[in-house]
């Protein structure tokens, strides 16, 4: 999909400005909870979800990745969630698994650490991810 230039996907949802700690109104996590889902990046399967937080303007997902990555835990903010089907028991994810691969790297001491996050919600980008995009986010 293309680059709107307004800082968004054409076609991706919503349209507004990246937000890397609150999750989209549509993406409907708030649904049920979602540890133990499984999690799917745009080109395959990444883990399971390990725990889930739903804190206001901090919420993200931890995810166990099992040994698609020698079985580390990676963070993701709540923002590269596209939609989760809570019927499939799966959370679908606007980024491609190596850009989840290549993100800074997480260990169980920086959940709160503010440097981590800033960090994190950087590498993320400023734009939605488009699904099935394999844009690299940009900085």
């Amino acid at each position: 999909m293309a680059h709107d230039g307004g800082g968004a996907f054409a076609g991706a949802t919503p349209a507004h400005a990246f937000d890397p700690w609150s999750y989209r109104e549509d993406a409907d996590v708030t649904g049920g909870d979602v540890v133990g889902y499984k999690v799917e990046a745009t080109d395959g399967g990444i883990g399971k979800i390990d725990s889930a937080s739903h804190d206001v303007n901090a919420s993200y997902l931890v995810v166990d990745t099992g040994p698609w990555i020698f079985g580390k835990k990676v963070m993701l903010p709540a923002g590269v969630i596209n939609h989760v089907d809570h019927e499939d028991r799966k959370v679908y994810l606007d980024r491609s698994k190596g850009q989840i691969k290549a993100a800074p790297e997480f260990d169980e001491t920086t959940y709160g650490d503010p440097t981590y996050r800033d960090k994190l919600g950087g590498y993320y980008g400023g734009t939605y991810g488009a699904p099935g995009s394999t844009l690299p986010p940009t900085a």
